[in-house]
């Protein structure tokens, strides 16, 4: 039935669960998923492929979570999601020509600096504040950078996303949150449309892993939305240093 033996595949589920609800409060949810699949056996692409396979019902179930409750509206998104999905896609297909060892030292660096934005950073809340940059500067620039890197590497996503739109945009906490579903859902489904016609899917696996995404992303959602900045805040510094370490980890250990 499943990829892997079927004990393998229900720790597999479980670290779907968690990356989910991690993921829906302050991105990071590949942190768990990854490495879990590579354990398990997948190669690195059949890894990646799956993994935007369940990570998409994740985001997806975390933007209709925060859009039901008023804190985004996708509709009026749709022209940052279609450039994000472009984006992601466009990452996706020049994933081979990107050298990831550079890209290995470089990034936790650039995720400290968030970290440390998020946990110095005075008056970080719920409040929104002047944006610096118009709407259509902000989907011009970053949106497609950000997506672009999604699609191509990963780690990290949510993060660079939220701190456009809290830096940037002037949004609060958890509005910056509830957008960035919205985004990081539409990377999600471009480098997926990459992926599948790869054979790279595991298709078992991954489908009872996205089941187990959408519970941890709604509980996680929720979650978030009851306590606001107060929960989010932590968590993506929490995830930040975390991402940030593993890839350091990483690229002295090779």
């Amino acid at each position: 039935m499943f990829e892997v033996a079927t004990d393998v595949a229900l720790l597999l589920v479980l670290a779907a669960f968690c990356a989910g609800f991690i993921d829906s409060i302050a991105g990071g949810g590949g942190l768990i998923s990854v490495p879990a699949l590579l354990l398990a056996g997948a190669s690195p692409v059949e890894a990646l492929a799956t993994n935007k396979l369940q990570g998409t019902f994740g985001a997806g179930t975390a933007m209709l979570t925060y859009a039901g409750a008023g804190h985004v509206r996708p509709r009026e998104l749709v022209g940052m999601a279609a450039i994000s999905a472009v984006a992601g896609a466009g990452g996706a297909l020049v994933a081979h020509l990107i050298p990831a060892e550079v890209l290995r030292l470089i990034m936790p660096i650039v995720l400290i600096g968030v970290a440390a934005f998020f946990a110095l950073k005075p008056g970080l809340s719920d409040d929104a504040r002047a944006a610096r940059i118009p709407p259509p500067v902000f989907a011009a620039t970053v949106v497609p950078l950000v997506a672009a890197y999604d699609g191509f590497f990963g780690p990290g996503t949510g993060s660079f996303f939220m701190m456009g739109f809290v830096l940037l945009a002037g949004y609060g906490v958890l509005k910056a949150t509830a957008h960035t579903k919205v985004l990081n859902f539409a990377s999600n489904i471009g480098s997926l449309v990459v992926f599948i016609p790869s054979g790279a899917m595991w298709w078992a696996v991954g489908l009872a892993m996205a089941a187990a995404q959408v519970a941890g992303a709604s509980l996680g959602a929720q979650l978030a939305m009851r306590i606001g900045a107060r929960l989010i805040k932590p968590l993506l510094v929490l995830t930040s240093t975390a991402m940030a370490l593993r890839l350091l980890w990483q690229a002295l250990a090779g």
